[in-house]
Order: C-alpha cells, then structure tokens, then sequence
C-alpha cells in the first residue's frame, strides 16, 4: 500500500501478487477476497479498468463463498465508480443499490451514506437532479448523524453542483458557500479549488463581478498549490523508480561481468583437447533454443487462442448485463411513474375534502383563502361546516413529511367532521377536545407508537359572535381604523399525543363592521428568502397585513401571494403555506 500510494504501482503490484501466493497455498480465502480488492484499486489507479473489474468479479466470487457481506458489498460499491467513471451509470447504479441493500445488514452507515452520495452523482450525470437531489439528502443526513465530517463536506458541494446543473444558481449558492467553509475548515485543498470554481461561475452568471473575480483568484492560487504539491509527489516516484532502475542494472552488469570472467577462465583451461566436445555442446545449444523457441510459440499461440475465447465470453457476459440493467433501469422508471401516479390520485382525494370556493363565498362572503401546497400532497388543509346557525372555519398544519403527513391531514379531517356531525358539537374547544379524543383513539389502533397530529386554529362565526379556539396556531384580529394587530393565543399542545392533557379554551370576541381576522399556519412566516435567506417572521407578516388593510379582500390575497413569491425568490419552498382572512 505505501508502494502504491508513492505512485509505484509495479512494485506494489509484486507485492500484493506475492501475499496472493501465500493466501492461495493457506486456502485463506478472506485474506485472498481482501488481497483481490487491493490488486483491482491499483489497476483502477492505473486506468485499466477491464482489469481491475475482472480482480473485483474475482474478490466477490471468493467473497460470496465464505458469506463475507461485508466484502461483497465493498467490491460491489467499488465496480461501481468505476462504472460510473467511464460512463456506465445505468450499470453503477444498480451496483450502488445492490451496495446499499447489502451494507444496511452489517449496519455501516459510512459505506451506505457513500453510495447513496454516488447514487446522486450517477442521477447527476443522467440530468436527474431531482433524483440526484433526493440521493444527496439522505447521504447528508445519515453523514451527519454518524459524524463523517469529510463526506457532509463533499456531499454540500454536490448538492451545489446538481443545482447548477438544474440552472438553479442562487439555490446552489447556499450550499456551496457552506461546503467552502467545511472544507477550508479540513484544510482540503482539491475541494476548495473545485468549489471556488464554480462560485466563481455562479457569481458570473449571477452579475456579481467582484466576487466572481475573487473566487477565481482563490482557484488559481489553489490549483498552482496542487500542482506543486503534485510535482513534487511525481518527483518523489521518479526518483523513487530511478533508484530502482539504477539498482536492478547494477545487479544485471555485475553478475553479466561476473559470468564472462568465468568463462574466460574456463576457455583458457580447457582450450586443448576441448574443441570437439565445446562444438557438440554448440550444437546441442543450438537444438535446445530451437526446440525452446518452438515451444514458446505453441504457448503463445495458446494464450492468444485461449484469451481470444475469453474476450468472447466477457463480451457475451457484458451484453447479457448490459440487458440486465436496462431492464432492471426500465422497472425503476416504471415504479417511480407508477408511485407519482399514486401520490397525484391522493392529490385529487385530498382535494375533494377541501371545501370548494362556492362554499367558502356561500358563507364566508367577504374572505379569501390562500392555498399553496410544497409538494403534490400537502399536510396544510382548511375546513369548513355548518351547524344549527353556526360557520365553523379553520386553518390546520399536520406533523409529520410527505405522504404520511397528508394521510395525517385526512385522519384529523375526519375528526373534525365527526366532531360536529356525530357529536354535534359547536363550541371551538369542545370541537378540538372531541377531535383530539378521536385521533388519538384511530392512531392507537396501530401496534406502533404514533406520535403525529396536527396544529390548528378554529373559528365559529355567528352574527357578530366570534368564538376561537387553537391549537398551538393563533387568531389575529385588526379592527378597523387601527395600527395594531390584536392576538388571541392558542394553547400549547397539538391535537394528538401529549402528556398531562387539558381542555381547549374557547375564547369569545364581539366584532365590528370593518373588522378583520386572519389564521394561518407556520409555512408563511417561516419560508427562507430575502436578500440574506432568512425566515419572513411573524413581525414582518404583521407589518405586511397592516399595510393593505384598505384593499378588498381578493386584494389582499394577490398582494400577500405575490410579497410570498417575491420573498421567496429562487429559493425552494419549505412548506406548506395556508392562510384565511375574512372581513365581518
């Protein structure tokens, strides 16, 4: 290994070549399946790729026979980069999957967290970023819970490269930044020349020509140290193979110089009386390079024929995975397909039990409801019934990510239905208290221990009575002809799981011709933008309602859609956004 890590890969090779001898002769096949590895990683260094697959495909077989997962899945991760490294993505990634399955039955998070990395890039290089994307995320998450600082450092500036390829530059910024500052953190140079590089890119494109100039500057300092440090690594292994020749040539002229002095010494003994028998001894030379000559080529022309029918074999083996992995590549796009129109049909369920605009204007004339889901299902839902004279209305936020969370947001509908419908209930507080009975009474249901629930606020609008009630999420109220936003607190605990349950309050308001009430849940006032990507704020949502308190009610949804657009910028939406207004 120090031989090859100095560059010396012949040397090393002898070496490994030798402990392979020893491992064969002990039948030590675990010492071979390792040894078999290491030969493929410098065949790999030395760019001879069919070879270095050919010593993996051997140190996999060995290892298959002695259950060695462990063995099986680094050979199995390390044909795939090469795969990966001379274009073959469709192959790597199934080699990376198969990896994966494999290290997650001997628990090493390291090696998992790598090949899902090289998932993303093979993604990457297929123009998949948003697969590469998702790939990125789960290495960066398990990287971080295991602490692999070096491998959150590569995947940041990953994630940064996917989104330039994607033409996302501002949401690559943030990412790249952060990965610069990892890795001047490691002191590792090639990561900070490649990612200074590329900022400098990101800041061309994005008109800011000083720090263009800047990043560029740093890659060049950086690139001419490691040119440096590389020219002295290559002078090292020069003098290192020189030293090598220089010995091996003394020893071949000495012991050349070594033999003629002795046969000069035994001509001149045996010159009389020798002739005869120094001219048979010739000829039978002569018979012996001529018959050894012939055997050397019957031996040649065996190991042409015999590599000719090898190279047959492995072109007939490569086509016949070559086939393997397109279908296996055609099921995997036929699942994903298969899974989004899965997620959309939900999509068209959830939406169904949302109420529908000519309910809202039908009861709630004067309001506007703004609705932007992050993903195709969200976990954000409104809610509206009618009951013995009363409009109920609310705005809820469900835990949890993704599809469990909407299938959440369908379980606390049903409770809030059911609350009112079979119970008949319609103070706010009771509504929630019965609601939180029910969803705790379906999730206990399961023999796992749920945990989610939902965060809401709940109104009851009868002639100018209103009642709130919440759950974690506020009611704001601006009267008219002030500057003031008035705020009616929820309580602290979310309507599921939670110890040393209370009643929910139900606070009771007069309102006035001109007043206006809002709820909403957390995805407005938390979502990342602005010139420094912070969170909008609560502060800031307030100064925003303020300022178009004289604008209509539809006004004032496209105005605070459109402040949300702008805050957000290029950024990624971070989650689902509800808000309700209405003016009594």
């Amino acid at each position: 290994m120090i031989c090859k890590n100095d560059g010396n890969y012949q040397k090393a090779l002898d070496y490994f070549i030798e402990v392979q001898i020893l491992d064969e002769n002990n039948n030590n096949k675990a010492g071979m399946c390792a040894t078999y590895n290491n030969i493929a990683l410098i065949y790999e260094d030395m760019k001879s790729f069919d070879k270095a697959l050919d010593y993996h495909n051997k140190s996999i077989f060995i290892a298959q026979e002695i259950n060695d997962t462990i063995g099986i899945s680094r050979s199995t991760n390390n044909m795939g980069v090469i795969n990966k490294s001379i274009g073959k993505d469709r192959l790597a990634l199934v080699q990376f999957y198969e990896c994966i399955a494999l290290s997650k039955q001997t628990n090493q998070f390291s090696v998992i967290a790598l090949a899902y990395n090289n998932v993303g890039l093979c993604y990457n290089n297929l123009l998949k970023t948003d697969s590469a994307l998702i790939y990125f995320d789960y290495a960066l998450k398990l990287m971080d819970s295991i602490q692999y600082n070096y491998g959150k450092t590569l995947v940041t500036a990953n994630i940064g490269f996917a989104y330039l390829l994607a033409k996302k530059p501002k949401q690559a910024l943030p990412y790249l930044l952060k990965s610069l500052k990892e890795s001047e953190d490691l002191n590792n140079l090639l990561i900070q020349s490649n990612i200074n590089l590329e900022l400098s890119k990101t800041y061309e494109v994005l008109n800011k020509k000083g720090k263009a100039f800047d990043h560029l500057n740093k890659y060049i300092n950086l690139k001419d140290s490691l040119e440096n440090s590389d020219n002295e690594q290559a002078l090292l292994e020069q003098k290192f193979k020189l030293s090598y020749v220089k010995k091996a040539l003394k020893d071949s002229l000495e012991k050349e110089q070594f033999e003629n002095l002795k046969n000069a010494e035994l001509a001149v003994e045996k010159a009389n009386g020798e002739k005869l028998k120094l001219e048979t001894s010739f000829l039978n030379r002569q018979k012996w390079f001529l018959y050894s000559g012939l055997f050397l080529i019957a031996l040649f022309g065996g190991f042409i024929f015999n590599r000719l029918k090898n190279s047959q074999k492995q072109k007939q083996t490569i086509q016949e995975q070559k086939k393997q992995v397109d279908l296996a590549y055609d099921q995997l796009e036929e699942k994903n397909t298969e899974i989004l129109d899965s997620i959309n049909y939900a999509k068209r369920i959830q939406n169904a039990i949302l109420p529908s605009d000519k309910q809202v204007k039908e009861h709630l004339k004067n309001s506007f409801i703004l609705y932007k889901p992050k993903d195709i299902v969200a976990g954000d839902f409104y809610w509206m019934q009618q009951k013995n004279g009363h409009t109920l209305f609310a705005a809820a936020d469900c835990t949890g990510h993704g599809v469990p969370r909407a299938m959440v947001s369908v379980i606390c509908n049903n409770g809030l239905n059911r609350s009112v419908r079979e119970y008949g209930l319609t103070d706010p507080g009771l509504i929630l208290s019965k609601t939180r009975e029910i969803v705790i009474q379906e999730f206990e249901k399961s023999e796992e221990d749920v945990k989610d629930g939902m965060d809401i606020a709940l109104c009851s609008l009868k002639g100018n009575e209103l009642k709130y009630a919440g759950a974690h999420n506020p009611l704001w109220i601006i009267r008219k002809d002030t500057q003031d936003v008035e705020i009616i607190k929820a309580n602290k605990e979310p309507i599921g799981k939670f110890e040393n349950l209370s009643p929910y309050e139900t606070h009771t308001l007069q309102l006035n011709t001109g007043d206006t009430i809002y709820i909403f849940s957390d995805g407005y006032v938390d979502q990342f933008g602005g010139e420094k990507s912070k969170k909008f704020k609560s502060i800031n949502f307030k100064k925003l309602l303020l300022s178009i308190q004289d604008l209509t009610m539809d006004a004032q949804k496209v105005s605070i859609d459109n402040s949300f657009k702008k805050w957000k910028g290029d950024l990624e939406q971070i989650d689902d956004v509800c808000v309700i207004g209405v003016r009594f």
